[in-house]
């Protein structure tokens, strides 16, 4: 199939950074083929009028929790640790697949309404093949695996399992969904982070991961507790005992690391392991502030992501993307965070979070067409000036976003959803989270 995207300013979001104004992208097979003009006398199947619209590689999320959706704004004042044994694990233990299936269809309905085309996720224990087969249905890109959680204080009994169950459950579903819809859908490894993992479970996860050349997602260093009890039980911090059980390098991306030490920046700078940012969450938690324009500097990768819906209450890449450029002005400057460097981490820096660098994150010749188009002329947004990347991070919204595209298939034109029955999707949200909240009680 081939589709024009006609007169739009074109932000590649390449190694340059370049615009081109009234620039078109020619999509076939659902790669870009072409940026720039495309002759007049060309007749594509489909075309796209972007005149007065930005047109953008499609945000990704370089951490996400589609299976938490359902409880958003259940699990408000509580930092990381209560918040997940009083709230979010009791939450998780209560899915089944039909309301796993409702979340992560809420999820995609709001990230596409919201640009972003892509996301790396953590699931729970237990009914991942929903989640898979959610994004199989709505079109999204989507790295995932199920929570492996074989050791906890505070787990309620629908999340525990034995290591060999969990090692099992994950072999089954890489098997099954790797690699499928086309390369869309890849599994990720996935222990939720150190103190609900035994060291046995982490070790062949390191192995595994690299037998199936497939990615590890984790958490690390997010809440100060959470590093004093993963000091008390391994003699080591979050990177390192990871780094010592082979769990770092370009392969493995870890959430947050709002409490890192110096030598651990050094072990994810020297192994080029992924770190997410993830402000909103960090800052409703009460966990603190990642040094991200620090780690910047010093040459680590870093990624963007909104985490789940009960701790950024929306997934919202433009609100990630606000956060981002302005909670670290008072401490490092006004230029601490410049907005074509926070648009890099929502596009190139999610892109090589999931591992595709390759493939996604900049609009390229030969890359997917995963492209979002921006309408900014509201009064939010209006007039333009002069810096085009300032009025995308502090002047966007959601609202602004008109068009989307996932691997060439249009999946949202001129604000309606096309691959998802977006009532359908609210009336069922709805209904299965009060059906969590009952058994949970």
């Amino acid at each position: 199939m081939e589709l024009l995207i006609q007169n739009g300013t074109v932000v590649t979001m390449d190694r340059d950074h370049r615009v081109l104004p009234s620039a078109d992208v020619l999509v076939q097979d659902g790669r870009i083929a072409k940026i720039g003009r495309v002759r007049q006398g060309r007749r594509a199947r489909r075309v796209i009028d972007a005149s007065g619209c930005i047109v953008l590689p499609g945000f990704i999320h370089g951490h996400l929790h589609a299976c938490q959706t359902l409880f958003r704004n259940r699990a408000d004042g509580l930092e990381l640790l209560d918040w997940l044994r009083e709230r979010i694990w009791p939450f998780e233990a209560a899915h089944d697949a039909q309301s796993l299936r409702a979340s992560a269809d809420l999820t995609w309905a709001e990230l596409i309404r919201g640009g972003s085309t892509a996301a790396l996720d953590m699931g729970t224990v237990r009914h991942q093949d929903a989640i898979f087969e959610s994004a199989r249905d709505a079109g999204f890109r989507l790295t995932s695996g199920k929570a492996m959680m074989d050791q906890g204080q505070g787990m309620p009994a629908g999340l525990r399992e034995t290591t060999e169950d969990s090692i099992a459950e994950s072999l089954r579903l890489c098997d099954a969904w790797n690699k499928q819809a086309g390369g869309r859908l890849r599994y990720a490894f996935a222990p939720r982070f150190a103190l609900s993992c035994s060291e046995r479970l982490l070790a062949q996860v390191a192995e595994l991961a690299r037998a199936k050349d497939v990615r590890i997602h984790s958490h690390a260093s997010e809440n100060a507790t959470e590093c004093d009890l993963v000091r008390q039980r391994t003699g080591m911090d979050n990177v390192a005992y990871f780094h010592h059980l082979g769990i770092t390098g370009p392969h493995v991306t870890l959430a947050h690391g709002v409490w890192l030490t110096a030598e651990e920046h050094r072990l994810l700078r020297a192994t080029r392991t992924v770190l997410c940012h993830c402000p909103s969450s960090n800052l409703k938690l009460a966990s603190g502030v990642a040094k991200i324009p620090e780690l910047l500097a010093e040459g680590v990768h870093v990624a963007l992501g909104a985490d789940g819906a009960p701790c950024s209450n929306t997934l919202d890449m433009f609100v990630e993307m606000r956060l981002a450029a302005l909670i670290h002005k008072p401490r490092v400057g006004p230029l601490g965070m410049d907005a074509w460097t926070v648009l890099e981490l929502a596009t190139r820096g999610g892109a090589r979070a999931m591992g595709l660098e390759d493939e996604i994150g900049s609009l390229e010749a030969g890359k997917r067409a995963d492209v979002c188009v921006l309408d900014l002329d509201r009064p939010a947004s209006t007039p333009a000036g002069a810096e085009l990347a300032g009025q995308i991070v502090y002047s966007g919204s959601s609202e602004c976003v008109r068009d989307v595209l996932i691997d060439g298939q249009v999946v949202m034109r001129d604000r309606a959803l096309l691959t998802l029955d977006e009532r359908s999707v609210l009336d069922a949200a709805s209904r299965e989270s009060e059906r969590i909240a009952a058994r949970v009680g």
